[in-house]
């Protein structure tokens, strides 16, 4: 049986251009607490964005992609790219902005240490160190500190950003209308018990269609783009401390070996070693 749906609370993005970044104060953070289900409408910035959670979890979806953000997992948004934000668990969110010089795409303002990876959207840990300078940068800036410590701090987020391992957390999002409508609806609530043609159906489309256009639009099977949500969502329940044989049990699978073949072969190690990495850094 399906669930009900949870009703979101939709919000307009707070007004940026009072933390808008320069080449005066290239790093600028701003941070809120946000309820759970709330929905924060499709935006933009003219300069790059990372945006995590500190303690919750949030999902950020953009044209191409959706990243559901355990705590202290953050996702890198270059300038101009449009993109939303859902809040899954009350969420204290950051969002750091980033300037971006004239040619630049990165957490950087030399040119030397560009790479075109920042180029695109990615997933990667937040540090303590990063953590930590973040939240100063929240209560300070050149104009309320001393610029010199103000500049360096600015020049140790960017080094930890660059440092910072990527996570394979993304989940690839399709142009076409019909098969957006139907990856939204289940990411909306991936643990529903319902059969391919039944969410094909909510979506207004027939179960082959939509298993033609996940090959044509992502380049892979139903099957496969939903282990990847299923990874996502594991991920977010082991942020709320769930046992690994709960997770597996919310997850639909059968057993837990189940679950553990499934996520061995999407990223070559067993979920409680995957798992493990992230309750040690959720206590640091």
């Amino acid at each position: 049986m399906a669930r009900p749906r949870t009703h979101l609370q939709v919000i307009q993005p707070l007004d940026s251009q009072p933390f808008t970044p320069t080449a005066r104060q290239p790093v600028r953070v701003k941070s809120r607490l946000l309820r759970a289900n709330t929905h924060v409408l499709p935006h933009q910035h003219h300069w790059a964005q990372m945006v995590f959670s500190s303690a919750g979890v949030a999902r950020v979806m953009t044209s191409g992609a959706a990243f559901v953000l355990p705590p202290k997992r953050a996702v890198w948004i270059p300038s101009n790219v449009e993109h939303a934000a859902t809040v899954l668990e009350d969420a204290d969110l950051h969002s750091v902005y980033v300037h971006q010089p004239r040619g630049i795409s990165g957490p950087t303002t030399s040119r030397s240490t560009v790479h075109p990876i920042w180029s695109s959207c990615r997933v990667i840990e937040v540090r303590p160190l990063l953590l930590e300078l973040v939240r100063q940068l929240a209560t300070e800036d050149s104009q309320s500190t001393d610029l010199e410590r103000y500049r360096s701090m600015c020049a140790l987020v960017l080094s930890e950003m660059r440092a910072a391992q990527t996570l394979p957390l993304g989940i690839v999002l399709p142009l076409d209308r019909r098969l957006r409508a139907f990856c939204e609806s289940f990411l909306a609530d991936p643990t529903r018990d319902q059969s391919l043609d039944l969410l094909a159906r909510e979506a207004g489309a027939s179960a082959s269609t939509i298993a033609r256009l996940f090959r044509r639009e992502i380049g892979t099977s139903f099957a496969s783009w939903r282990q990847q949500v299923m990874l996502a969502r594991a991920l977010t329940l082991s942020a709320q401390r769930m046992p690994m044989s709960r997770i597996a049990t919310e997850l639909g699978y059968s057993s837990a070996s189940a679950f553990s073949g499934m996520v061995t072969r999407l990223v070559g190690m067993p979920p409680s070693k995957l798992l493990s990495l992230y309750e040690v850094d959720a206590r640091r």
